[in-house]
């Protein structure tokens, strides 16, 4: 099944920069071939259901190797069964209304 997430993960304890963590996490999902787009407070990914959650769980246990003690996350997940749509096809959808 095709999944749409926006997964927002907060290493804790350590620095306040996170940018680390969040570029080792990008990594991961670019070399699970999933379709990703980083923004401001998460990344959105789209592709199999177990693929992006092996990712997500994946991205837990590279942070905890960079040292971060605690990670939490959360996770917004959206399936369909009506038609396949892309993340771009979403933003397209809403961009040609504005």
């Amino acid at each position: 099944m095709k999944v749409h997430v926006d997964l927002c993960l907060i290493p804790m304890g350590g620095d306040v920069s996170v940018s680390a963590e969040v570029a080792a996490c990008q990594l991961i999902f670019q070399r699970a071939g999933l379709s990703h787009q980083l923004h401001a407070f998460g990344t959105n990914l789209e592709g199999e259901w177990d693929e992006v959650m092996a990712a997500v769980k994946a991205c837990h246990s590279k942070v905890h190797q960079l040292g971060r003690v605690r990670v939490s996350s959360t996770l917004k997940i959206g399936t369909r069964t009506d038609r396949e749509q892309s993340l771009g096809d979403k933003v397209e959808s809403v961009m040609a209304k504005i």
